[in-house]
């Protein structure tokens, strides 16, 4: 027993030096990482500027000699006319290449004719808004500044401020909408009454000038925003395509396309990556180098831009109701990232392309030059589309539904007579009613509900630009208020759930789509007077009832359980 302890005791101790050895070796032998030498890399290397401006003024910049450095001192004031301007252009015009890609699917043989019929509205809404009365969409939008300020650069007062006024002068001046609700409590809000607060970043730069981008973003493409949080597994072909595939359905209609799509790989953190989505959707980035290098700039990757592409052209959606267009273009952007996180991102620009350059050098303020002259892109003839089916908004309800149910999906209607209006606020107010045991108001059940809130009307005109909201923001209320005999027929933009679609089969319903985008030309055309019915207190949320003519739409969900999009899906 005594000679087996002992040749144990030997064995392991063998066994523990052979594993300690090859173990040291490890550390021995296995080689250093490589060591790089210092280098600073500009994340995002935009290699030219190609915009064209106009200048606004001279005034309000100076150049003063401090010792051996050279200020560019801007008076406050010229930020508050900067923000001013561009708001304001931005809620009028559009640029010539976002107006040049809609002629483009007009003149596309490819293309359907639902696309060409969104596509010439949205050129004839750019011909109205460019006027000044009547801006290009209902929803005004959030508004947003992104600044880079040199280092050379002063203004002596808090740049956000004097920006934020200019903003508030044109949302004041102009016929645009309050869009903005601020918090009292964590439930109670209250519209802002001014547009503001707005969103506004400031970076530093190196340089004796400031630059800009203006955006005013709607909650439709602002909720289109998405943030995936993947792994390296992502990063092949493969799985790339069948990740693209999958989430391109996840935008939907809800956001007017023809879109601009922004698609971006990596980033140092989720908010680096959904920052630099919200920038490459509205051609930011377009002049970013084409391939990468060791010290992680950003590039755009060119042969993913037109993979992309023609997954949404497949993916049939088209533009808004079948078709090519989902998307005008793609931009995919590729970004450094951790080891262990691969966040991706994914947003549009909507067809209110509402993105605006801006610049201060000691030549003066300057804007991007936008589009003045948008009738110039219409055909010489619209595009041939089959006569519409007119309905009798004015009838009885139970008529109005049976005349609906004579028709399958995709059937392009006219409409005309009386709309009720109510969106978000207004529907929470009527389940409030409801759940306290009042009945449904009367005039929920005999109208058509449109989902939309209005912008201001200008003066002399029956209504300012009143295009359509959101659908799916509103579905949770749909079963509950059909079972009451309300939203029996309902108009608005984009897809919506099953939920939908099985509560106009229960209940005999329609839901009728609106092209999403022309709330100038809506308002212009086809719209005939407006007055407020309930819930005067939540301003451009209150419930109105309007009178429409000639009102363009679809019929997207039936009351046999029929849904366009659902098809499209299959």
């Amino acid at each position: 027993m005594k000679t087996l302890a002992i040749y144990n005791h030997y064995k392991y101790q063998s066994k523990s030096l052979i594993l300690l050895m090859l173990f040291s070796r490890c550390f021995i032998f296995a080689p250093k990482e490589s060591r790089m030498d210092f280098k600073y890399q500009d994340p995002y290397p935009i290699l030219k500027d190609d915009t064209v401006y106009k200048k606004l003024t001279s005034d309000y910049v100076k150049v003063e000699q401090h010792g051996e450095r050279e200020i560019l001192t801007i008076d406050p004031k010229g930020l508050e006319l900067l923000a001013e301007e561009a708001m304001a252009d931005v809620s009028f015009m559009l640029r010539s290449s976002h107006l040049e890609s809609l002629r483009k699917i007009i003149d596309d043989p490819e293309a359907t004719d639902n696309d060409r019929f969104v596509a010439y509205n949205l050129l004839q809404n750019a011909a109205v808004a460019v006027e000044g009365a009547l801006p290009s969409c209902q929803d005004t939008g959030t508004a947003i500044v992104m600044g880079k300020k040199g280092e050379n650069v002063y203004t002596g007062g808090d740049d956000g401020e004097y920006l934020s006024k200019g903003i508030y002068n044109t949302y004041q001046k102009r016929n645009l909408r309050y869009s903005q609700v601020v918090p009292l409590t964590m439930f109670d809000e209250k519209n802002s009454g001014s547009n503001l607060p707005a969103q506004i970043d400031i970076y530093a730069k190196k340089g004796d000038y400031y630059e800009f981008l203006f955006l005013t973003k709607g909650g439709g493409s602002a909720n289109k925003t998405f943030l995936y949080q993947k792994t390296k597994s992502l990063l092949n072909e493969k799985s790339l395509e069948a990740f693209v595939k999958e989430r391109i359905s996840d935008l939907g209609t809800a956001a007017c396309p023809p879109y601009h799509l922004a698609l971006v790989i990596g980033g140092t953190s989720a908010e680096a990556n959904l920052a630099a989505v919200k920038k490459a959707s509205a051609k930011y980035y377009d002049n970013l180098p084409t391939e990468g290098n060791e010290a992680g700039q950003a590039f755009r990757d060119l042969e993913w831009e037109a993979k992309v592409q023609k997954i949404c052209q497949e993916s049939a959606i088209g533009a808004q109701f079948g078709g090519k267009y989902l998307t005008h273009d793609v931009r995919v952007i590729r970004l450094p990232r951790h080891a262990a996180s691969c966040p991706v991102g994914m947003g549009v620009s909507c067809s209110a392309d509402r993105n605006i350059k801006g610049k201060i050098t000691k030549e003066g303020i300057f804007l991007e030059q936008l589009e003045q002259d948008p009738k110039r892109f219409l055909p010489a003839t619209p595009p041939h589309l089959e006569a519409a089916v007119d309905i009798d908004l004015n009838k009885p309800m139970p008529e109005i539904l049976a005349e609906l149910s004579k028709y399958p999906i995709k059937t392009r209607l006219k409409l005309n007579g009386t709309l009720i209006v109510a969106r978000d606020i207004a529907h929470a107010k009527i389940k409030e009613l409801l759940d306290s045991g009042q009945p449904m108001p009367e005039y929920f059940k005999n109208h058509p509900i449109y989902y939309a809130g209005p912008a201001k009307t200008p003066e002399g005109m029956a209504s300012g630009s009143f295009g359509p909201t959101t659908a799916g923001r509103m579905d949770v209320y749909v079963d509950e208020f059909q079972s009451h005999g309300g939203s029996m027929v309902m108009l608005a933009k984009g897809n919506r759930t099953a939920d939908v679609t099985n509560a106009c089969h229960k209940y005999g319903g329609f839901y009728i789509g609106s092209i999403g985008g022309p709330a100038a030309i809506l308002a212009k055309d086809n719209i005939l007077s407006v007055e407020v019915v309930d819930f005067p207190e939540l301003g451009m949320e209150a419930v109105r009832k309007i009178e429409v003519k000639d009102f363009p739409a679809f019929i997207i969900t039936d009351d046999k359980g029929n849904d366009f999009f659902a098809n499209l899906a299959h």
